[in-house]
């Protein structure tokens, strides 16, 4: 159990990485105060550098067992904090405003009850993910060749996410946020005099047709295995100028789909559409994939263990507004491990995550602490 000493620590502890955010691949120093916090947890080993900044500490009862990795997220957000807290960002337009701090917090005080308790067989890996907003973490740290020294058999994340009550978690066997893809559509013409167009070559007509085209290949609708959703996301047409005709466009669109496979199908269809109209125009089609997540699927297993954890810990649980259209970079770790992601509430009326007065309740610390090491001990039993 969390002693109040252990409570102020950590409470200070996640305030201080909120001042301190870094973005998506930037997380050096966050990484950093990581591997300080760690060391008087005297785990097995830390592993430090995966998929660029990333951190596992590996807590292993030298018995054989099971693998179970417990996964937090290391990065901030672009965006300028308004919070007004006295630990508000002291870093200009960046703010930790998704929680990854507090979930940061959550495995440093499951270190902490590890150290105290150790497992009796198998091992714990606390995984501090580098790059998650971006999507591009979770596969760089599976890809690291030192990832195959922990890979997981189990692996389980908590997010908090507002507008669920306070400490209630929702979760549910099968999909929990779809896959999301951003694509660029770059078009390359002849900007000419706009008096006379005519000797020019422009993207105009191609946007005008790409747009409602690229939106019918995703509608919404449920959030069925059919699922699909195109959402145009910015357009940059030439220069905010009246006597130029432009030569050159932009068109970034966000894809979404409930399975990793029918977003390969609907990006194909894409690039087709795009590279159809802009031959027939005359234009040259370049495209970048930007923000690649995969679909995040709960395993059945994975799923019951975490409820039997809440059940045994008296934490209400539901499927309360799930699956969500929102994408999530723990999906990757869910295909070859037992996986499964939590949501913990922080209140139904709670500032949105991304918002700039969005910050981490401390509250939820020891609940997401508490949770996790129920699974651990569940899955790897307690030395008593």
């Amino acid at each position: 159990m969390l002693t109040n000493s252990d409570l102020i620590e950590l409470t200070e502890f996640r305030r201080d990485l909120h001042r301190f955010p870094e973005i998506s691949g930037e997380e050096e120093e966050t990484a950093r105060r990581i591997v300080a916090a760690l060391g008087p947890l005297n785990p097995t080993r830390v592993l430090t550098g995966l998929g660029g900044h990333g951190v596992a500490a590996v807590f292993d009862s030298g018995k054989e067992g099971p693998t179970v990795m417990f996964r937090a997220e290391l990065d901030g957000l672009p965006i300028e904090e308004l919070s007004g807290n006295a630990w508000v960002s002291q870093v200009p337009g960046k703010g930790h405003l998704c929680g990854h701090d507090g979930h940061m917090t959550m495995l440093l005080a499951l270190g902490r009850l590890l150290q105290r308790k150790p497992v009796a067989k198998g091992r714990v890996v606390l995984m501090f993910q580098p790059a998650e907003e971006d999507g591009s973490g979770a596969r760089a740290v599976v890809n690291d060749p030192a990832f195959e020294q922990i890979a997981p058999d189990w692996a389980f994340a908590i997010h908090n996410e507002p507008g669920r009550p306070f400490g209630h978690v929702s979760t549910r066997a099968g999909l929990i946020n779809c896959a999301s893809q951003g694509l660029a559509i770059r078009l390359k013409g002849v900007t000419t005099h706009a008096a006379t167009p005519e000797e020019g070559v422009s993207p105009v007509p191609v946007v005008a047709e790409l747009i409602p085209a690229l939106n019918a290949l995703g509608v919404g609708g449920e959030l069925d295995d059919a699922f699909r959703l195109v959402t145009i996301t910015h357009v940059h047409v030439g220069e905010p100028t009246f006597g130029i005709a432009p030569g050159d466009a932009v068109i970034h669109a966000t894809l979404r789909t409930a399975r990793d496979e029918a977003m390969e199908d609907m990006v194909s269809n894409a690039r087709r559409i795009a590279e159809e109209a802009g031959q027939r125009a005359g234009l040259r089609v370049s495209f970048e994939d930007c923000d690649v997540f995969a679909a995040s699927i709960n395993d059945a297993e994975a799923t019951r263990v975490a409820r039997e954890a809440m059940d045994a810990l008296g934490i209400s649980h539901g499927e309360d507004d799930l699956p969500m259209r929102a994408s999530e970079d723990f999906g990757v770790f869910g295909w070859n491990a037992k996986a499964a992601m939590l949501c913990l509430g922080p209140g139904e009326d709670y500032t949105p995550l991304h918002n700039p007065d969005f910050d981490f309740p401390d509250d939820l610390i020891p609940i997401g602490a508490g949770i996790f090491e129920r699974i651990a001990r569940d899955l790897l039993e307690a030395v008593e």
